[in-house]
């Protein structure tokens, strides 16, 4: 299906729109607008072509796709394992040139004692494994590769209409010890490149939020309403300047489900478009690509969000009509580029530039 085959929609605001008053603390409006995508199913299922998928994200200048492959699946390897969907993206790497790729791996318990006690502890052989494997994709892919954290257990499942219930502390601790143990084993070999890859975390959930602080590159947070995203992206850039990083070096997008089954044409002038959970810890989006087009719109006009990171319910059709649809809106209104902007994931994302001074 051709770029540009949905109807325009003359509700999506222009980029030259200026933010309302109060706009987000801490978010600076005008910031480049991020868009990735999973190419991966629901729970992990894995779609027929992940290359085509790759291809496809590519063509329409999405910055990365992430990629979780089940337990158990062996993603282009002989075992199963955290490099498994590294493994298979590795091979994506062959057929792409600009999109950058990130695999989803699991956080290894205790990764940052055992990698202190030496090398022949098996957590600190476990996350020596993965910083090798997410390397050699940084290499095939010459500078693409970036690597996203499973933190163990699926997010708890909302109860009743309250908030709901977050995973133990433990949890985040663990995330934390395999997020400081693969960087700590990146810079120390001879011969790595002086930045490791990009780390994406969720940090949706509180105790996860000075755990992406420190370690994330881009953190993911999942809320229905654009002000909710906006408070964890506050929250999380406050914390980041009290580690002593640049919190504008730390990217935040909204990460949501969604289903493009809908209308082509978008909903009624001044309809709200309306986010739900999705009953396994995420929120879903639901309607037409145009529909999510002024949604995506409305959010970055608000500066609540640096971009976005969806999750087709229908991995194929799902993430063509996000390209073919909601993607070339974006361009088409001036919001969303329509090519990468150099070769490299940190340069895609504006990362690669030395981080500014912190006031002392």
């Amino acid at each position: 299906m051709p770029a540009h085959s949905y109807p325009s929609a003359a509700s999506v605001p222009s980029a030259a729109q200026p933010p309302p008053p109060g706009a987000v603390p801490g978010h600076r409006p005008g910031r480049t607008l991020h868009l990735a995508a999973a190419i991966g199913g629901p729970a992990g299922r894995v779609p027929a072509s992940v290359r085509d998928l790759a291809l496809l994200a590519e063509g329409g200048g999405l910055d990365f796709v992430t990629l979780e492959l089940p337990p158990g699946t062996s993603g282009g390897s002989d075992r199963a394992g955290p490099p498994d969907a590294v493994a298979l993206l590795a091979s994506v790497a062959q057929a792409t040139g600009r999109v950058g790729l990130v695999p989803v791996v699991p956080v290894v318990p205790g990764a940052a004692a055992a990698a202190a006690a030496g090398a022949g502890a098996a957590s600190g052989a476990a996350a020596s494994e993965v910083a090798a494997a997410v390397e050699a994709l940084d290499f095939v892919s010459r500078g693409r590769a970036g690597w996203a954290l499973n933190p163990p257990g699926p997010p708890p499942r909302p109860r009743g209409r309250g908030r709901p219930a977050e995973r133990p502390a433990a949890v985040w601790r663990a995330a934390g010890e395999t997020a400081a143990a693969v960087t700590a084993l990146w810079r120390g070999g001879s011969g790595r490149p002086a930045a490791p890859p990009v780390t994406v975390l969720d940090a949706t959930e509180r105790a996860a939020r000075p755990v992406a602080a420190r370690h994330a590159d881009v953190a993911l947070v999942r809320a229905a309403r654009a002000e909710d995203v906006a408070a964890v992206g506050a929250d999380l850039r406050r914390l980041a300047a009290a580690a002593g990083r640049d919190p504008d070096r730390l990217l935040v997008l909204a990460d949501l489900s969604v289903d493009l089954g809908g209308g082509e044409v978008g909903a009624e002038p001044g309809a709200e478009v309306a986010l739900l959970p999705d009953g396994s810890g995420g929120i879903r989006f639901r309607g037409g690509p145009v529909d999510l087009a002024e949604l995506v719109a409305s959010w970055q006009r608000e500066a609540a969000v640096d971009g976005f990171h969806v999750r087709p319910v229908e991995p194929a059709r799902g993430l063509e009509r996000f390209v073919n649809g909601t993607v070339a809106l974006l361009q088409h209104r001036g919001l969303f580029r329509s090519f990468h902007p150099g070769a490299t994931l940190r340069e895609h994302l504006g990362l690669h530039r030395p981080a500014r001074a912190m006031p002392l």
